[in-house]
């Protein structure tokens, strides 16, 4: 039996980069840190909200890199002259990336008691039905 990827099934005609991008997406890092969540909040527009207790604004980053929406999180250690009897807070960088459809556009990002929400909206397409005409030869 062959088995057909899906960017070489015949019915799928120029879907080669969502196989590569499905590859893209299984590459991350997937430690689960930090937490986060994605929620629908309407027909057309989504938030995630990762949880960052710690992380100043100024500590993290958003960016939009080829359809990927990459959060980034660096604290400054500020551990000089503090002597620990427990560290268990760490302060530990992070990389969160989404991949985001064509239509999907970023939105706003706000800090609330320690969660980072960002907004993300769908353009729904218009219906296209184009007639193509057969020319004789």
């Amino acid at each position: 039996m062959t088995k057909l990827a899906m960017g070489t099934h015949p019915f799928l005609l120029g879907f080669e980069q969502l196989e590569r991008l499905v590859e893209r997406t299984a590459k991350t890092g997937n430690d689960g840190y930090p937490p986060y969540n994605i929620e629908q909040t309407s027909e057309t527009s989504y938030r995630i909200t990762l949880a960052v207790a710690g992380f100043r604004e100024d500590d993290l980053s958003i960016t939009l890199e080829d359809n990927q929406l990459v959060i980034r999180g660096k604290q400054a250690d500020d551990s000089a002259g503090r002597v620990f009897l427990h560290r268990g807070i760490a302060a530990r960088q992070f990389q969160r990336a989404f991949v985001l459809a064509d239509g999907v556009d970023v939105g706003e990002a706000v800090m609330e008691n320690g969660l980072l929400h960002v907004d993300l909206t769908r353009s729904v397409p218009e219906s296209v039905v184009q007639t193509i005409n057969i020319r004789r030869s």
